[in-house]
């Protein structure tokens, strides 16, 4: 279980003023859950991700996973005790091929071609044009966003969060991602947090978290939750998403 309790992240502006990115954060997701953050740009979704991640420090409030106090741990410390994160532009990796980016995010030298292929397919890539390519400026931004979310499935983490893992994913890509969101939900081992606007990635919740200038405007199960936020995107709000960008 997620909870993060009162969570601030603040910081200073000019003339010694402060600004809130997170606002008094109160959350609770549960185990197997698939919850979907959305709302506007700069509302503070990607900055709560990274909190809970440890991309960055929170003012005030705590993190806790499975009873775990996180809140002052290192990433690395994060990643042990099973968290996982996908960046909406995942870095660069010069000289290391794309099987080393599978088996060490595996944590196996002798992770099986077959194993490793199958992570790959599961994000809408060809396995053999892209098993021994470096991680490098050759690769598209949606490749490398994909093989990203491929080492993520290979850590088999009990959190994942994803930020908007749609961006630069082709529509052919972005039917075999959701397929795959929703095996890994339909086995119930594994919490997913993901960040998005698109639509069809939202109606795969069971619940719906929507941010808004920092603070949690509603949650609730996506049932109760979409349909407000159809209503309000239909008389003006167009911060949600139905198509896929072209990677």
């Amino acid at each position: 279980m997620l909870e993060i309790r009162s969570l601030r992240y603040q910081v200073p502006e000019e003339g010694g003023t402060t600004l809130g990115i997170l606002n008094d954060v109160s959350l609770t997701i549960g185990d197997g859950s698939l919850v979907v953050v959305t709302g506007p740009n700069g509302g503070g979704k990607t900055t709560l991700a990274k909190a809970v991640m440890g991309l960055v420090t929170p003012t005030s409030g705590q993190i806790l996973w499975n009873g775990t106090d996180v809140t002052h741990m290192s990433i690395t410390e994060r990643a042990r005790q099973g968290i996982s994160y996908g960046f909406q532009q995942p870095p660069r990796f010069k000289g290391l091929k794309v099987r080393d980016l599978l088996c060490l995010a595996a944590g196996r030298e002798d992770l099986a071609t077959e194993d490793a292929c199958q992570y790959l397919t599961k994000v809408g890539l060809c396995a053999h044009d892209y098993i021994d390519r470096e991680v490098d400026a050759s690769l598209s931004g949606g490749e490398v966003k994909r093989i990203e979310i491929a080492t993520i499935l290979a850590r088999n983490s009990g959190l994942m969060i994803f930020d908007e893992p749609e961006a630069g994913i082709d529509l052919w890509s972005f039917a075999k991602l959701t397929e795959t969101f929703r095996a890994i939900h339909a086995k119930r081992k594994a919490t997913l947090m993901i960040i998005s606007h698109q639509e069809r990635i939202i109606d795969l919740a069971d619940e719906i978290v929507l941010i808004e200038d920092g603070k949690v405007a509603r949650h609730g199960p996506k049932d109760e939750i979409f349909p407000l936020i159809l209503e309000r995107t239909s008389t003006g709000c167009t911060y949600l998403s139905q198509e896929v960008d072209k990677a």
